[in-house]
């Protein structure tokens, strides 16, 4: 993660759109409370509430409430941020509950940053602080106690949210220090950073597989995701979405059809000042049955574009010119000479790899629902980038982002799909048009096709060994849109190392491995019409997902040029010189982990079957999660594949809840074997030709093969889980069809007429 992003900080912006997507992530901060008539951000907290941290608060039953800053999508966050603050606060883990952060201002921590959920950050960039803040409560429900019962506090204990004193015997639960209001020390950043906490011999509660906190209402139907809110007098949208991806507009609407529709209210089309759509329309009605058949009774010209002609293959065929170009793109890694290793390497390899347009689809349809009361715009919907998604919330209205108020929902999938904010767009129009609050609900067809999706991507690697066999020189170019540059926020964009300006490292994150290479170049090229016709977002496990791809498929390429068995070759190269000292150890152990569980290189395996290994270090280089895979597949002679058990090794650093840890892996894995063999949607004349779950094909059950996950638990800082595993697993699936066929396959998804083709060859 750019290190820029923790510290974004307010300024004054207007609604052009330019200042308006620039000054996201800082506008964000001051969403919708502050300077608002009627809004008192403090009023949700009862005054007798005991609140060491804005992030938790006791009341006077003894209830310790953690708000939870991150968006909680299924992976549990909410409950792992509260097993973190209890343990260093000693509560008693049937005392705790959880809520979801709004965006009021007190929550936009200046360590933690802007309200983000992704790159698998959460946990391990909020574990120290939620700690701190829990010690903190510890210590001031201490002297609290130590006050009323007339005991040094020294001689306190605190275990299961009572404060005892063994030598009299006296005690007080933390409900009574609360009702009791002697809980009144507060800390400064400064003490808070002073605070010495459990080291994690220490811990009791760290590391436990407790009772997941959100189970309980998920199961009973409690949970309110955004699709379950309900407003009186609620409206409802149903949006229709133009032919072409981006770039078209609406010329001309008729709603004579419409009107023949029960409760049909008003066709509103859109005026999009963000840019986040073009050329959207929404019906609106009084229910969601009657606003589909009004969309569907709607009937609308279009003018197609710019991109309206466009395909899958005129945007590979324009990353492919873009490569060949010697001054595009900027350099993202510049380390030695790869050009002159190469003319002296006794072997040069050169390969281009692929992947396809991929397509988040969370279970949940994406949603949202817009009410103005007065000067306020609430905005109800379950969103990953709170920070950014009310601006755009606040641009679509025409208004100040601070009279906008985000009501965070629970999310019913996200994989990166809620980092965007497309969804507010027309229930906020639509709102604004009617006099009254609208839901809009998509169709599983409307988020298909207009999903920000991940990028089709194209890579070239040329890779040089010396006489022994030994590395020498690697280059790498990666094409693709730019996801994040989309966004416009200068924070999230890193300067190229041969200053050329900015470039989106999340289109390259996983290039700068932890091989030792002495020479080693990595481009960023941004492929313009993608990004222009295929707006493209962040699906979980981001750049990895197809730089280590591309890398690790190379480094099994270049050991069988070497005759080097591929797993050694990797160890030989995970020597940890120089600037991968530490981490390079670290992703080696977890690579031997996998090797052993999976017993690679120790059995005689059938003929056509194979094991293939690859190991990463997702997400960003500096909040690496070190992640090994041993995938072991079975190649049949008409090129199918079957992927008989995938073995994962992860080091996680300190694990909070183990069996979420292996959940999260498993679930990865899943992951990116689906990405790996099933999914793929193209573009044909600038729109996606993939509608629903007939077209575009994630994995199945049937089709799921064992998985068995390694967790290396060390005691080190505390990693992200969510999308390593995703990354790995691809190119251990492609090496270890190498070593079954023969055959090497250098494009996602893979499929068996590439695999036969290759196996001819």
């Amino acid at each position: 993660m750019n290190e820029h992003v923790k510290n974004i900080t307010p300024e004054t912006t207007d609604l052009s759109r330019r200042s308006f997507l620039v000054g996201t992530a800082a506008t964000g901060l001051v969403l919708g409370y502050a300077g608002v008539p009627g809004i008192d951000s403090a009023a949700a907290a009862a005054p007798a509430n005991f609140e060491p941290s804005v992030w938790y608060a006791i009341s006077p039953d003894g209830l310790v409430t953690v708000t939870c800053g991150k968006a909680d999508m299924g992976q549990h966050i909410a409950s792992t941020m509260a097993q973190i603050v209890c343990e260093e606060l000693g509560a008693k883990w049937s005392d705790m509950r959880v809520a979801l952060a709004s965006n009021d201002p007190k929550f936009n921590d200046p360590v933690l940053g802007a309200q983000i959920t992704g790159g698998s950050w959460s946990t391990m960039m909020n574990f120290d602080a939620m700690s701190r803040a829990g010690a903190a409560g510890r210590m001031a429900l201490t002297e609290g106690a130590a006050a009323a019962m007339g005991v040094p506090a020294s001689e306190l204990v605190v275990r299961d949210s009572v404060v005892s004193h063994p030598k009299s015997k006296k005690h007080m639960s933390f409900a009574e220090i609360v009702k009791s209001g002697k809980a009144t020390k507060t800390f400064t950043p400064d003490e808070l950073k002073a605070i010495k906490l459990k080291t994690p011999d220490q811990y009791t509660m760290i590391g436990v597989s407790v009772p997941q906190l959100d189970i309980p209402s998920k199961t009973n139907g409690t949970t309110k995701y955004g699709i379950d809110v309900m407003l009186p007098g609620m409206a409802y949208g149903a949006v229709v979405t133009p032919p072409v991806r981006f770039g078209a507009t609406v010329k001309s609407v008729d709603d004579s059809g419409a009107k023949k529709v029960p409760g049909f209210i008003k066709a509103v089309t859109l005026d999009d000042k963000t840019g986040t759509t073009s050329g959207w329309v929404v019906a609106v009605a009084s229910t969601y049955a009657n606003a589909k058949k009004a969309a569907q009774a709607l009937k609308i010209a279009y003018d197609g574009g710019p991109n309206a002609k466009l395909s899958s293959q005129s945007l590979l065929d324009e990353a492919m010119r873009l490569q060949k170009l010697e001054d595009s793109g900027q350099f993202f890694v510049k380390d030695g000479d790869p050009n002159a290793a190469f003319g002296s390497a006794a072997k040069v390899l050169e390969a281009e790899y692929t992947t396809s347009i991929n397509i988040h689809a969370p279970l949940e349809p994406m949603n949202a629902t817009a009410e103005f009361k007065g000067e306020i715009l609430h905005i109800y919907s379950g969103n990953q980038f709170a920070t950014r998604s009310g601006a755009i919330a606040a641009g679509a209205a025409g208004i100040d982002p601070k009279f906008v108020v985000m009501h965070q929902m629970w999310l019913g999938g996200g994989f990166g799909r809620r980092l965007d904010a497309d969804m507010m767009i027309p229930a906020v129009q639509a709102a604004k048009a009617v006099g009254k609050p609208v839901k809009v609900i998509y169709s599983r067809e409307n988020d298909m096709t207009m999903d920000f999706s991940r990028p089709l991507t194209y890579q070239k690697v040329k890779a040089g060994v010396d006489g022994d066999g030994k590395l020498i020189a690697i280059s790498h170019d990666v094409v693709s849109a730019w996801p994040t540059a989309r966004w416009g926020i200068p924070d999230f964009l890193t300067p190229s190392v041969d200053k050329k300006g900015p470039l989106d490292s999340f289109t390259v994150n996983g290039a700068d491995f932890f091989y030792t290479v002495p020479n080693h170049y990595v481009r960023a090229i941004k492929n313009e019409l993608a990004h222009n016709a295929t707006p493209s977002g962040q699906l979980r496990s981001v750049a990895p997902g197809w730089t280590f791809w591309a890398v690790e498929s190379m480094i099994d390429e270049i050991a069988a040029a070497a005759g080097k068995d591929p797993a050694q070759f990797r160890i030989s190269l995970l020597d940890g010189a120089g600037k991968n000292d530490g981490g390079a150890q670290r992703l080696r152990n977890t690579l031997l982990a996998a090797m052993g569980l999976s017993g690679y290189g120790t059995k005689q395996l059938p003929k056509g079957e194979g094991m293939g290994v690859a190991c990463v270090s997702s997400q960003e280089r500096a909040s690496a999660s070190w992640t090994a895979c041993v995938a072991h597949v079975a190649v049949a002679p008409s090129g199918a594949v079957t992927v008989k058990k995938l073995t994962v090794a992860t080091d996680v650093g300190t694990q909070v809840h183990p069996d979420n840890i292996r959940a999260q892996v498993e679930g990865a894995a899943l992951w990116g074997l689906s990405l790996a063999m099933y999914e793929k949607a193209t573009l044909k004349d600038g729109g996606i030709e993939q509608t629903n779950f007939d077209s575009y094909t994630p994995l199945r059950m049937s089709q799921t093969p064992e998985v068995a996950v390694a967790v290396i638990a060390n005691g080190e800082k505390a990693t992200g889980v969510g999308e390593p595993a995703v990354t790995v697993v691809a190119p251990a699936i492609g090496n270890a069809i190498f070593n079954a066929s023969g055959a090497r396959v250098r494009a996602l998804p893979i499929t068996a007429e590439a695999v036969k083709a290759s196996m001819k060859a």
